[in-house]
């Protein structure tokens, strides 16, 4: 598992910020998510052949659970999908947090 270090700051650009919307998920709650004293964080092993990508399931304010994949470009975190977590991912999300 791995912690973010605060403070955290986020690249949003006309590359990445309509994609949470693919999945009726708001810029503001995926922000949100990150901030989840809960959240658990994994390296994306599957998806980090040209740079190193990162799992993020976690909570916004209104208790909506995420999963939210992302990556760091310099100092910032550039997110590049986010949805609703699974069944599977809730069990996950409870029993690590």
């Amino acid at each position: 598992m791995k912690r973010l270090a605060e403070p955290i700051e986020f690249e949003w650009d006309k590359g990445n910020i309509g994609k949470p919307k693919q999945h009726n998920v708001e810029q503001r709650e995926v922000e949100e998510a990150f901030f989840d004293k809960q959240t658990v964080i994994y390296s994306d092993v599957f998806h980090s052949r040209e740079e190193n990508r990162y799992i993020l399931l976690g909570k916004t304010k209104s208790n909506r659970l995420l999963y939210i994949v992302f990556t760091y470009r310099k100092t910032k975190l550039r997110v590049i999908s986010a949805r609703d977590i699974n069944k599977k991912e809730v069990c996950f999300y409870e029993k690590t947090a």
